[in-house]
Formats: C-alpha cells, structure tokens, sequence
C-alpha cells in the first residue's frame, strides 16, 4: 500500500511543489464510495475575492489527468477574473466521471457537501459535462453556488456573446474589419456555448465548419443550422479564416500547431494552448492573431458573479460587450511589446492582482 501511494504521488507530479509553481493556495481531493464520487477542487487565489469557477464532469483517461486539468483551469478563472474587473479570485473543480451516464442526485449532492466544507472561499456554477440541473442537486446542500435555473441560468449564452465579441476584435486587427459575414470559420465543439455561438456567426452570415467527439449533439446541430460537419481530426486541416476551439483544452500542440491555415484563433475552450510559453510563441511567429481564451470566454464569470452580488442583466450584456474593447486593448499591447498576446493579457491580469493585494494588505 505504501508502495503504491509512493506512485501515486510521483505520478501526480509532487503536488506541493506544482501548486507552489502555479501560485495555488488549496486542493481538495473528494471521495465518495457510496455515491461513486471522485472529485478535485482547486482553489488557485483568492486575493481579489472567493474563488469562482465551474465544475467540470469529464472521464479523465487517469487521475494525474485529472489534476493537471484542474490545476490549469483555476488559474485560468483566477486570470479572468482578474482581466474582467471582477472582485473574485479562482477555482475550478473536476467530476471524474462520464457526464452521459454517471449523473446522479446522491452524486451531485455529495459534491456540495464538499463544496459546503470551503465556507464559501469557492463557489462553483456548471462547465462541461455539467447542466443547471446538476447545479439544482448542488444546490441542495450548499448556497455556495451559481448558475441556477431561476436565477440567472446557464451562463452559456452570456459566454458565447463574450467569444464572439473577441472573435470580431479579432477580425478587425487582422482585416480592419470586423464583419464575420463570409468569413469561413471552424467551430470544434458544439457543446453548450458552440451551439449558442453558432447562433451568432449563422445570423452574421460566416460559413460555418462543425465536429464533436459526440456524435448525437452533433446530428442535432446538422438539422438545426447551416453548418458543414467535418470529423474531429480533419479540423485541424481545414483552410478557414478562423478557428475556434470550443471544446476542451490544449488543441493547440505540437501535433496540431503546424496543420493549421487559419489566420485567428479565437474560441471558447480553457486553456487552448498546450504550453503557453512555446506556443504562444509559435503562433505570433506564425502571424496568428491568437485572442486570449481566458479574456474572451469570460461572460459566463460575469454572468455568475452578478448572481451571487445581485443580478442586472444589461450590466451583465455591457461587461460581455466590452470584452470586444478589452481585446483590442491586448492585441495593440502586444504589438506595442512586441510580445505575444497571452503574455500581454497576463501580464494585466497580474497587474490588477498586485496592485489590489497592495491595498489589502495596506489595513
């Protein structure tokens, strides 16, 4: 048994050490025999305000999957929060579990036992893999929750309005024009906010490129718009003007990188590039205009911080409008600095912490 949590620790990267790197302050580790519950909650910083990010139903091919995932993602919601002007700081937890057949009431309630046990340094709303009605079960055992049927609902469309409106920005550093119409765009992902994104690009009149690993989602999406569907693999190839990544993570890689044709990059999906630093390197090389996932998918933060603060949806719309203004604002630093357009973003998302931990700490 020793000998085995030895590995385990070893394959787990030596977490200590990880989340000293990454700047993390807390993880938890959920279990749950009788429910079937295997969970992580990372809590990435809280300098700003209580963690908030969604919670993430994936079957994860290991545990050390699993983690990395988490670790990633709460930074990246600690990142946006940060960009967007939010008094919050990030969190994200993973599910590891098939979100088509292991859902369950006893499940979800479990995990809010947990996310309970936080005291509200972490509130949690729906990501992948996970619906309002999952939150509704959440719910049940904790207040420390957002995104509820109700309230303000699946912040979905909230998030897919932000990611067109860095999808425009986008469009109009590269073209000076920031018209979509005609413009051929690769969507890889239709989950929640796909669909809901390709509700704005089919009403902007963009020829539209669809894949997902789910194949009924993605026959559902055939009938109902005008779209092309391609399989998962071939959308790397495809020669668009636009790509953008709605699924999971780190689809930018050594593998892909080189295949693509598009000009912009501009999606929904957290943590896109596989390493940030190399990466992110390669696509300014390239002359790709890269929008920086975490400033363009950060509607739904908005949308669930105004729930837990007090909702006003026209707020909520105008601060998801003003991502477009905010994108513009990274790309002309970048090119100012001759830097890269993620480093740009974190390095004003890095700024607004420093500075408002200053004030803090001033008391």
């Amino acid at each position: 048994m020793e000998n085995m949590i030895a590995e385990k620790a070893k394959e787990n990267g030596f977490l200590l050490q990880r989340m000293e790197i990454m700047g993390h302050e807390q993880v938890v580790f959920c279990n749950d025999r009788e429910s079937g519950l295997k969970a992580i909650i990372a809590i990435h910083n809280t300098t700003l305000g209580p963690s908030l990010g969604g919670t993430r139903m994936w079957n994860y091919a290991s545990e050390a999957e699993a983690l990395n995932d988490v670790l990633r993602l709460s930074r990246g919601m600690t990142y946006k929060s940060a960009i967007s002007g939010l008094n919050l700081g990030g969190g994200k937890a993973v599910i590891i579990a098939d979100p088509h057949t292991d859902k369950s009431e006893a499940l979800f309630r479990r995990f809010g036992k947990f996310v309970n046990s936080l005291g509200g340094k972490y509130i949690t709303a729906e990501d992948v893999g996970v619906s309002p009605r999952e939150m509704t079960w959440v719910n049940m055992e904790t207040d420390h929750v957002s995104g509820l049927p109700g309230k303000s609902g699946d912040p979905s469309p909230v998030t897919a309005y932000g990611v067109y409106m860095g999808m425009k920005a986008a469009a109009m550093k590269t073209y000076h024009n920031a018209s979509l119409k005609g413009k051929k765009i690769s969507v890889q992902g239709v989950g929640h906010v796909g669909e809901y994104l390709i509700d704005y690009l089919e009403k902007e009149g963009a020829e539209i490129y669809v894949t997902d690993i789910y194949k009924p989602t993605l026959d559902r999406i055939a009938k109902q718009h005008k779209v092309t569907v391609v399989a998962p693999e071939e959308i790397y190839d495809l020669d668009v003007d636009i790509y953008s990544p709605c699924a999971l993570g780190a689809t930018i890689n050594d593998d892909t990188i080189n295949r693509l044709k598009c000009k912009i990059i501009a999606g929904a999906a957290n943590n896109q590039l596989q390493d940030e630093i190399k990466h992110g390197q390669m696509l300014m090389d390239m002359g790709i205009c890269y929008a920086p996932d975490y400033l363009i998918n950060a509607g739904g933060v908005i949308n669930c911080f105004f729930e837990v603060t007090g909702y006003d949806k026209d707020r909520v719309m105008d601060l998801t409008e003003n991502i477009y203004n905010t994108t513009m604002s990274i790309f002309d630093m970048a090119e100012k600095e001759n830097i890269p357009t993620y480093l740009a973003a974190n390095k004003l998302a890095e700024e607004r912490i420093e500075a408002i931990g200053k004030i803090k700490l001033s008391f």
